[in-house]
């Protein structure tokens, strides 16, 4: 079994096309104005965006997308004038993460772990 995307709510599916491409992934499917999917550049996982009448309650949905370079990366992400809620910092748990949110509200995590992504010091074997 392989993981072969992501899908996130949204309100406004337009207005989320223009953040997760000025994000960096390749729109690949807009077949109608409920529906869009996309190629991440690296890899072959693909994220879409489905239109709701309502928005989750609560914590709703965190995304993580990986980064060799994540400063490097974000830097460029905020020349481009998105906003970040959390710039990148090392965590205890031994990933360097940054935090956004899409325009729904999305939690998405930009983050590198390079070895310890699935291979943490405390895995389970």
């Amino acid at each position: 079994m392989n993981l072969n995307q992501i899908t996130v709510p949204s309100l406004d599916v337009s207005k989320s096309i223009s953040f997760y491409k000025k994000l960096g992934l390749q729109l690949i499917v807009h077949s109608h104005a409920r529906y869009a999917r996309f190629v991440c550049p690296d890899g072959k996982a693909s994220f879409s965006i489905h239109q709701v009448e309502a928005l989750p309650k609560g914590d709703g949905v965190w995304v993580y997308f990986e980064c060799k370079d994540l400063d490097m990366y974000v830097e460029e992400l905020l020349n481009k004038g998105l906003l970040f809620d959390e710039l990148p910092n090392d965590k205890s748990w031994l990933w360097r993460e940054a935090r956004l949110k899409d325009p729904e509200g999305n939690q998405l995590i930009l983050y590198y772990a390079g070895e310890n992504r699935l291979n943490p010091p405390w895995r389970i074997d």
